[in-house]
């Protein structure tokens, strides 16, 4: 058995129960963004939904990493933690439209909130040998900001510059000790990948990767939800021989269905995989989840929207956009076309899917909105299989040396 083999077999801690209480307190802050779109489907809404979601999301990554390196379902104070968490992220979620009203404050103050939250959790001693009071510090200087930007008018970049640096000393804090001293020469693609793909120095660093794929798994189809409850409500207002609106609802649920399947069988398998072979490696699991995953997360409540805004008695123009840039931000944010070994007219076929999918959204002018959420569907169901053949074989060349199968791809000659 391979060092790799003793380690995945070591590994597996499970998702703790605590941690599901959380995702349901978190999932309805999420939601509110969703509705918030609703409520006003323009461009300037969706930008701000998007700001607000990254602020939520990478609170829901802080609680995530907690665990992942130090929770215990057995240990009192770490369910405490999670459960104090809930109490401010639960206040954010009521004032999500709030913040687009223009009165952001108490959304802030409750971020503050969380924030004190996460500083003393990675202050309260875990286990020997793990330190973690930089990152204490780290988010105790985020909640400064935080509750800075609440009496401070058009204080967003507060917000922005909290979030960056949580990044930095959240997952990419190894990368950087790692590049000391090292010769200010500019690295090559080579060293980059080999510097991220290696193990952490420090092990306590290291990231339980079948924790964390069981945990973002699991928040996705939450999201999911989001769009089948849309789907599910908008039919209970609908009368029985409305056959276009039926049409819409069983092509919402294929919808669903479909991106289940392109995020579980195409993406999630991989990006496990990946995370496992480089030990853990807190910069991978910043570029495949925490990071990686923030578009396909943001895109399921974008489609969301457009479907809910597609099944209303007078749909908006912006009903399908929202549907079709949603289901193509998934598309390449999930890299489920991604092929490590695509040749040059592969990548023009992977571009030319995205334009296609987007650009779906000009059937609304020649056909009702519910019948483009039924094409879409179609569409949605395609690129499902396509991206289910060419995963596959990425998983079956990735082997055990993820280094060689990223330099294979796009070093070879040929390509």
């Amino acid at each position: 058995m391979t060092d790799v083999d003793e380690d995945a077999a070591t590994q597996g801690k499970r998702v703790g129960w605590v941690e599901l209480y959380f995702d349901l307190v978190f999932v309805f802050a999420v939601g509110q963004v969703a509705h918030s779109i609703v409520a006003d489907p323009h461009w300037a809404r969706v930008a701000g939904a998007l700001g607000l979601f990254a602020t939520l999301w990478w609170t829901w990554i802080g609680f995530a990493v907690l665990y992942n390196r130090r929770g215990d379902d057995h240990r009192a104070a770490d369910r405490l933690f999670v459960l104090a968490g809930t109490i401010p992220c639960a206040i954010a979620a009521t004032q999500v439209h709030h913040v687009f009203e223009g009165h952001p404050a108490i959304f802030a103050g409750a971020m503050a909130g969380v924030r004190v939250v996460l500083a003393a959790a990675h202050r309260w001693p875990a286990r020997p040998g793990l330190d973690q009071r930089r990152i204490s510090t780290g988010y105790a200087a985020s909640a400064v900001m935080f509750a800075v930007s609440a009496v401070l008018p058009s204080s967003w970049w507060l917000w922005a510059f909290a979030l960056v640096q949580e990044a930095g000393f959240l997952l990419l804090g190894d990368r950087r000790r790692r590049r000391r001293g090292k010769p200010r020469e500019r690295p090559t693609r080579e060293t980059r990948l080999r510097d991220m793909l290696d193990r952490p120095r420090d092990p306590n660093l290291a990231v339980d990767s079948a924790h964390l794929a069981e945990r973002f798994g699991l928040f996705m189809i939450l999201l999911l939800g989001e769009l089948v409850i849309t789907v599910g409500t908008a039919a209970l207002e609908r009368p029985a021989d409305d056959v276009a609106y039926w049409s819409a609802t069983v092509g919402g649920l294929v919808l669903a269905g479909a991106l289940w399947w392109m995020y579980f069988t195409s993406a999630a398998e991989i990006s496990e995989r990946m995370l496992g072979l480089s030990g853990g490696h807190p910069a991978v699991a910043y570029s495949l989840y925490a990071g990686g995953h923030l578009p396909p997360a943001f895109a399921l409540l974008l489609m969301a929207a457009g479907v809910d805004l597609s099944l209303h008695e007078s749909p908006p123009p912006a009903a399908g956009w929202l549907l079709t840039a949603g289901l193509a931000v998934y598309i390449a944010g999930t890299r489920v076309f991604a092929g490590a070994h695509a040749r040059w007219y592969q990548r023009a076929a992977r571009i030319t899917s995205l334009v296609v999918t987007v650009n779906l959204a000009h059937l609304g002018r020649v056909l009702p909105a519910p019948s483009v959420v039924v094409v879409v569907a179609v569409w949605g169901v395609g690129m499902t299989a396509v991206s289910t053949v060419v995963r596959r074989r990425d998983i079956e060349r990735l082997g055990d040396n993820p280094l060689a199968f990223l330099l294979r791809g796009r070093d070879a000659p040929g390509r």
